[in-house]
């Protein structure tokens, strides 16, 4: 081998170059070992770190979802305890204004002791005061506000009018009905007015601003009766020709009961104490409903034809019904017992929704007929006691201030008149 060495001198040199590769390569292959080991230990950290994210978001999404949650419970709460001090309070204005209503003193009524405000009882009217042409088309519904001059009406035009009668002018238009409006009502505390309407809907508008608050859907065809709780202004009811009268929380919106009978309803009414609706149907029945059950308390065979009408006495004792067979009925409302009918010749009931009203003292009925005139009779006497004419078409709906005066009538060309 040193023979060699010597005879070859450059023969070690590419051995040590050799040597020195190997002895490189075993240490990148250890560095690179070394880099895969913490590459392994990185990607495990990275995907606890990801499993960790993942946790967090979801128990993020959980907190938050049961924050709102708590927060839709805290708030329906405070509805609700809105709710029952608004009930309680108008619960006792409603006692506070029947108490008050009962003080009747030479046939005046006190409304207020400090105002010194004064209504007399209700006066037969004689004198068309304001002829208004208030609507394009017929005109089937009208109402006063409550202890004000103020009527509303609603119009085959789709709007609603609101208008003085002491100058016969225009004061507010409500606008957005989808459809003829067939009947009207309006909360006792004057706020909100509802249009029942041929659009299968009801509309509820805020008087002080005029713009909608609420349209009511659920009926599947024309809703043609309306009434809110003369107890709460939560509480409406409707009827429609679906064959259901429906029971709606106006606060929240919504329908909280739905009762199915077999007879159209044209026109119902609440009792005072708001727990029972009085309906009448086009089976000529008077039908009473528990607003709580939706169970039928009681009925009587009414009218021979359809009923359109019904209209209950201040002080709630009985009802007042009109038919298509053109008598108008007096019902006590404990006892569903007749204790008046009114009839006359010439007297024709105009239209399935034909509505006629009572005086607010009880004393007087007033109904329009086919050919435009409006009869008025005396409920103790039983008699017609005045027969007024205006109307150039026949009469739809009449409704007297809870003033005592005027009586307003509307007519099928949308001319509303006013009588004193």
């Amino acid at each position: 081998m040193l023979l060699l060495i010597l005879l070859f001198p450059g023969l070690s040199s590419p051995r040590d170059e050799c040597s020195q590769l190997k002895t490189d390569l075993e240490e990148k292959i250890r560095a690179l070992e070394l880099l895969m080991v913490e590459h392994q230990e990185l990607k495990a950290q990275l995907e606890q770190m990801a499993i960790k994210a993942k946790n967090a978001e979801a128990e993020n999404k959980m907190l938050v979802d049961r924050w709102m949650l708590q927060k839709m419970q805290d708030a329906e709460r405070l509805n609700e305890a809105n709710a029952l001090y608004e009930d309680m309070i108008e619960r006792l204005k409603a006692s506070g204004l029947e108490k008050l209503a009962r003080e009747q003193v030479d046939g005046i009524v006190r409304r207020s002791e400090d105002g010194a405000e004064f209504f007399a009882e209700s006066t037969v009217p004689s004198v068309c005061s304001h002829r208004i042409n208030a609507h394009e088309g017929g005109c089937a519904s009208i109402l006063f506000e409550y202890n004000s001059g103020k009527l509303i009406s609603g119009g085959q035009d789709r709007s609603v009018k609101m208008w003085d009668t002491g100058t016969g002018s225009l004061t507010h238009n409500f606008s957005g009905c989808l459809g003829s409006v067939l009947d009207l009502a309006i909360t006792h505390d004057n706020r909100f007015v509802i249009a029942a309407s041929s659009s299968n809907n009801l509309f509820v508008w805020d008087v002080s601003s005029g713009r909608i608050r609420h349209t009511l859907t659920g009926h599947t065809d024309k809703v043609c009766a309306v009434d809110v709780s003369k107890v709460s202004s939560r509480h409406v009811v409707s009827a429609a020709y679906d064959r259901t009268i429906k029971v709606w929380d106006l606060q929240k919106g919504y329908c909280t009961n739905t009762i199915i009978f077999h007879s159209n309803c044209n026109a119902l009414c609440f009792s005072t104490d708001g727990l029972t609706i009085c309906s009448g149907h086009v089976d000529g029945n008077l039908r009473l409903w528990d607003i709580r059950t939706g169970k039928l308390l009681s009925e009587v065979a009414a009218h021979s034809l359809p009923i359109t009408s019904i209209s209950l006495s201040r002080n709630g004792n009985v009802v007042l019904t009109s038919g298509r067979d053109n008598v108008h009925n007096l019902f006590d409302v404990r006892s569903l017992e007749a204790c008046g009918t009114f009839k006359a010749t010439g007297n024709r009931v105009a239209s399935n929704w034909s509505r006629s009203c009572i005086s607010p003292d009880d004393n007087y009925i007033a109904a329009g007929s086919a050919d435009g005139s409006i009869c008025i009779w005396s409920i103790s006497k039983a008699d017609i006691v005045s027969t007024l004419k205006e109307h150039t078409a026949p009469v739809l709906s009449c409704t007297w201030s809870g003033l005592g005066k005027p009586l307003a009538s509307a007519d099928k060309n949308g001319i509303v008149c006013t009588w004193t």
